[in-house]
């Protein structure tokens, strides 16, 4: 994993709500192990038509997307069933955030532990995000801040441990191999 401390990048606006894992990456392409891949099927039954083609007209097709790496989402962003395919999904496709005033829990906990923030704010700042697509934000994971064009600032909370292996570019696992030392002391003094 990738460490993130900092993501500077223009917005892509999705505003719908309720937006389900199985709208993310529907469960048909969740035969997989492995991440790669997995975003040119991020929001399969929105980007293309039923004949494969590119739908002009979704968001993540049109030109302004291009690059753009923070997406800000409708309401309830990531509810349905759980599944770590959904973030996979979306990193792959090159999405390294999601803002939202409501991510659902099972998603938010997913997405961080797979390195793609997942941030809430409130919900007049999120109105601010949706209305202004294409807005360039600096967010700094540490600080816990996204930064507008204006030098006006939103902040945002992340859990302390889920903050620490993002910024250290860590999973849970590379966590506790890194405490390897400390946890062979342990079993030393009360094995």
């Amino acid at each position: 994993m990738k460490p993130v401390r900092h993501l500077h990048s223009r917005t892509i606006v999705l505003a719908h709500e309720n937006i389900d894992t199985d709208r993310i990456i529907p469960a048909r392409f969740l035969t997989t192990t492995t991440r790669e891949g997995l975003g040119r099927h991020a929001f399969q039954d929105w980007r293309y038509r039923s004949d494969g083609s590119p739908d002009p007209g979704f968001v993540l097709n049109r030109p302004e997307a291009a690059g753009a790496a923070i997406l800000v989402a409708g309401r309830n962003f990531g509810c349905g069933s759980s599944r770590e395919h959904a973030p996979w999904a979306l990193l792959d496709a090159g999405i390294r955030a999601v803002i939202s005033s409501e991510i659902a829990d099972i998603f938010r906990s997913n997405a961080l532990k797979n390195g793609l923030l997942a941030i809430t704010v409130a919900e007049a700042e999120h109105r601010f995000l949706l209305r202004h697509p294409g807005l360039e934000l600096r967010i700094d994971v540490a600080a816990g801040e996204i930064t507008l064009p204006d030098g006006g600032r939103f902040g945002f909370a992340l859990d302390a441990f889920a903050r620490h292996c993002l910024v250290e570019g860590i999973d849970q696992l590379g966590f506790l191999l890194r405490q390897e030392q400390a946890i062979q002391r342990h079993e030393e003094m009360h094995g």
